[in-house]
């Protein structure tokens, strides 16, 4: 008997930690039923292994171009999807204003035909809660959310990329939203002092993420982009707000005792179910891969691999905090970084494939009487690894005075192939995308075609 029970522990164990221990002897990955990843309650082990604060994520500067008459367009009939999508995205991000601009979508166009890019990223809406064209969508025109239209003929510019070879993914933000917090501030946060909307340090708004109106109104924009012909939509901001005096918010539908990443987790479920067929990914904090609670914030890693073909932590280097890996400044270590963040990340989507069974899971060290003490049961120990595959993003821009010259974009690729795109790993392998918030990038980094 007690050779059977250690047979299953070993194979439980190795199922979570095998490719992690294959790269690393240093690491150690607590259980998931073994940390708070469902309370937002930081663990020691999450503690020890990366800093809680949060980054902000650098977005757009001011406007390239100016915003478009609401009836200037003369857009094309919806187009139909990419024939023959690639096997392994290789992107840049653009915003509405650069995918409006002609000039500039002949030069990404010229960009991406002479190297290895193959894909896009356009802003669908962003994180000043502005849609970039008119859309089907009555809310979106009710709220003012076309107030500031960035592209005439989305129809058009799907056509042209598509005609061009390149994938296109639409990228939605999804709760931090100040159009739809003033059109709807019974949707939003509120301040409890003033009974206003509440605001973080940067005045921006947010939604409640537990609002089911908010949640049918990015699905209604999602219907929309897919019949035009996007061929994949892309949630950043799919979070608690993270920044500002959280103390003072009042939350209209939240009950505050559903553990924050359940209620994420729930959006993510909705989505999947409105769109179950079509191509859906989501960004997440680059610390997802590797703290073993919720950031605070209700991300956690797991639940997004159960519902997301393509899960896109933002593994940006110059976002890990002082002495992340021992390194005073990590933004000058991007291998080290991107390495060891990807290799956990992978680590949780393998462990994903632990019986799906009530009883504990045995995992741990020996204790004197030669038995393994049993862990909390994980929710995520589904039985199976979910189809979802890693295609982090990569930094592109300068930040915490490190230079981000080619050979450091090339560091930072070369670490998702060591991890990802090798004998053991490819199936998780979805590629990588470049952010650049002034859409500016580094030709030298990239392969020729």
């Amino acid at each position: 008997m007690k050779f059977v029970f250690g047979v299953i522990v070993v194979v439980l164990v190795l199922a979570a930690g095998t490719f992690l221990f294959s790269r690393e002897n240093n690491v150690v990955i607590v259980p998931a039923g073994g940390a708070s990843a469902s309370t937002g309650t930081m663990t020691e082990a999450a503690t020890n292994t990366a800093s809680s604060t949060l980054p902000a994520v650098p977005e757009a500067p001011l406007p390239t171009s100016t915003s478009i008459s609401i009836h200037s367009t003369n857009d094309l009939p919806p187009q139909p999807q990419l024939a023959n999508p690639p096997a392994i995205v290789k992107g840049i991000y653009l915003t509405g204003w650069s995918a409006g601009s002609a000039s500039k979508v002949a030069s990404t166009i010229n960009l991406i035909k002479s190297t290895e890019l193959n894909s896009v990223v356009v802003d669908i809406k962003d994180y000043s809660g502005y849609v970039s064209y008119v859309m089907d969508v009555p809310e979106a025109r009710a709220s003012g959310a076309e107030g500031e239209l960035r592209i005439a003929r989305p129809n058009a510019l799907i056509k042209e990329l598509h005609d061009n070879g390149i994938y296109v993914i639409g990228r939605i933000t999804c709760f931090q939203d100040p159009i739809l917090a003033k059109a709807h501030p019974e949707w939003a946060l509120q301040n409890k002092k003033t009974g206003a909307v509440w605001t973080d340090n940067k005045g921006l708004a947010w939604m409640d993420p537990a609002a089911q109106p908010v949640r049918d109104y990015l699905a209604a924009i999602t219907k929309d982009a897919f019949a035009r012909g996007f061929d994949e939509i892309q949630y950043d901001y799919t979070r608690f707000a993270s920044d500002g005096s959280l103390g003072n918010i009042s939350y209209p539908y939240w009950d505050g005792k559903t553990p924050m990443a359940t209620v994420i987790a729930s959006y993510f479920k909705f989505l999947r179910e409105q769109f179950p067929t079509q191509k859906l990914s989501a960004d997440l904090f680059g610390l997802a891969t590797i703290n073993n609670d919720d950031l605070g914030i209700g991300q956690v890693i797991q639940s997004a691999y159960e519902y997301f073909d393509y899960v896109s932590p933002m593994v940006y280097p110059s976002h890990y905090a002082t002495g992340f890996l021992g390194y005073k400044n990590p933004a000058s270590y991007p291998y080290e970084v991107i390495d060891y963040s990807l290799t956990h990340a992978v680590a949780k989507l393998v462990a994903m494939g632990n019986s799906n069974s009530t009883a504990p899971v045995a995992s741990g060290t020996a204790n004197a009487s030669g038995t393994v003490p049993a862990v909390k049961y994980s929710p995520f120990n589904l039985g199976y690894i979910p189809n979802s595959k890693l295609r982090p993003w990569l930094q592109d821009f300068d930040l915490n005075g490190v230079p981000y010259t080619a050979a450091m974009v090339r560091k930072e690729k070369q670490a998702v192939y060591d991890v990802l795109n090798t004998t053991s790993s490819s199936q998780y392998y979805g590629g990588w995308l470049l952010w650049d918030a002034a859409n500016t990038y580094t030709t030298g980094a990239l392969d020729p075609k």
